[in-house]
């Protein structure tokens, strides 16, 4: 995450992400699932302008290529949502127009819009002059949705719970993705609930939560070895069929 200000209006940075290893387990009360990622965070980024207002609004627009046309504008935007909150919390009274400028592909679930979020939780803490610091903002992401905490720190971590509780991965190495994209977007519930389904009709009973296992341990030896074959050998993805 990076910020910086210019006048009264405050610009924060985010990345997007891809999931390393995806596993997951049986579906919570909570409605999300069990889950055990490594995440790593991308170059492809969204940025979040932040500047005084009388009340709350954003405007979105896309970088070349781009299609931001199924974004939201209202209470559905994640990035107003997560400047509602803060606000919320705090007992800010003030509103903030927000500025999105997305650089992730929408719907291709590298948390473009969890990354608008972390992006408005720094861009609105730095405007109002909350300063809740970095481990209150991540107890806010938390609640805006699994994928957000991680925009909030980046780089690369293993993520258990619903995604949401993170260990950092020491690796210095730096990879190079080639990032396919559909003609159409997907829905994260609807994969997830795909998923379900699909495990219903083979018969295999509930999903067992995931547990560290050999398939971390083998992303984990890649990522510390800096080595793309190795790494590239050990992607997996629960939800690949789905």
């Amino acid at each position: 995450m990076s910020r910086s200000s210019a006048q009264a209006a405050v610009t924060a940075r985010a990345p997007a992400k891809v999931n390393l290893l995806l596993e997951v387990g049986p579906r919570r009360d909570d409605g999300y699932h069990d889950l055990l990622t490594v995440f790593q965070a991308l170059d492809l980024s969204e940025d979040v302008t932040a500047a005084p207002a009388a009340g709350f609004s954003v405007e979105v627009v896309g970088e070349p290529g781009v299609d931001v046309a199924g974004v939201p504008l209202d209470e559905r935007n994640l990035a107003l949502r997560a400047a509602l909150l803060l606000a919320e919390r705090t007992g800010v009274r003030a509103g903030a127009h927000l500025s999105v400028r997305k650089g992730v592909p929408v719907a291709g679930g590298m948390a473009g819009g969890s990354a608008d979020a972390a992006a408005a939780l720094v861009a609105c803490d730095a405007l109002w002059g909350t300063r809740l610091g970095l481990a209150a903002l991540t107890e806010l992401a938390a609640e805006l949705g699994a994928d957000v905490p991680f925009c909030l720190h980046g780089r690369t971590a293993v993520g258990t719970g619903r995604g949401d509780r993170l260990v950092p991965v020491l690796t210095t190495a730096a990879f190079h993705w080639v990032l396919v994209l559909p003609g159409a977007g997907l829905s994260t519930p609807a994969v997830f609930a795909e998923c379900d389904r699909l495990r219903e009709a083979s018969g295999a009973g509930p999903a067992a939560a995931p547990e560290a296992g050999e398939r971390l341990r083998a992303v984990e030896a890649a990522l510390r070895a800096g080595d793309p074959a190795a790494l590239g050998a050990a992607l997996s993805n629960d939800l690949q069929e789905a």
